[in-house]
């Protein structure tokens, strides 16, 4: 058992045309061996486009399974497969690469701030697929609520499949005095995606802290004033 706690300051950090981007974990040009991934997360990363129109122009996507959450601002999505979506905070948004396809991501109000995670499928080469969900509702009663899952106890309930039969997202705005229990799993990352929280035995976390936990389950995290949880449960490791 486990408790690594990741602070914002140490995030790999890209500065591209009209992106500033801060990394979890490996990527692009920033390369550790250490630090690839966790569990089944091997993006995680928090995105800043401060105008409207900039963004990601049209790039490519082979299996992999992309959950977007936005902080601020919209993001506009279109894609090869023929999906486009606007994603605004209190939507989660999923698309599964499957066997490729290309799509563009641009702020269409800035300034825009969303976290984006990949994880890879169970299984190759699948048409490209896309999902999205109005949580908004669902996320106001103050706890964690799974918003995309491939998990088999949330297969009639999740707002959002995931292509991943081991791996389930969920996301928790905390108000002041409110306390939530991290789910239990051999692989648990938690993001804070703005605010403060006190988690058990990891002290406090501020924005853009993580925290990864293996073999872990049941702790607690109290807000120290309105926090936004991003948490990621994993039931295996992506395959080296």
């Amino acid at each position: 058992m486990t408790v690594q706690v990741l602070r914002a300051g140490s995030r790999f950090v890209t500065h591209g045309d009209g992106v500033v981007s801060r990394h979890s974990f490996s990527f692009g040009q920033h390369y550790d061996p250490g630090n690839v991934g966790f569990g089944l997360l091997v993006v995680a990363n928090d995105d800043v486009v401060p105008a409207a129109g900039d963004g990601y122009p049209e790039h490519p996507h082979r299996d992999v399974e992309v959950v977007t959450w936005v902080l601020s601002g919209a993001l506009s999505h279109r894609d090869t497969a023929g999906h486009s979506g606007l994603v605004v905070p209190g939507v989660v948004q999923r698309m599964s690469a499957g066997r490729g396809v290309r799509h563009s991501e641009v702020a269409a109000e800035g300034p825009l701030r969303f976290v984006q995670m990949w994880v890879p499928p169970d299984a190759a080469g699948r048409e490209p697929s896309y999902g999205q969900a109005d949580v908004t509702a669902g996320l106001a009663g103050g706890g964690l609520v799974p918003v995309v899952s491939g998990l088999r106890r949330h297969a009639n309930d999740v707002p959002v499949s995931l292509g991943q039969r081991a791996a389930a997202m969920h996301v928790g705005r905390l108000a002041a005095g409110a306390t939530v229990t991290l789910p239990a799993a051999p692989f648990v990352h938690v993001y804070v995606a703005r605010g403060s929280v006190e988690m058990e035995s990891a002290g406090r976390l501020d924005d853009g802290d993580a925290v990864r936990l293996t073999d872990e389950g049941g702790r607690l995290v109290r807000p120290v004033a309105a926090a936004e949880l991003v948490v990621w449960e994993m039931h295996t490791a992506a395959a080296p």
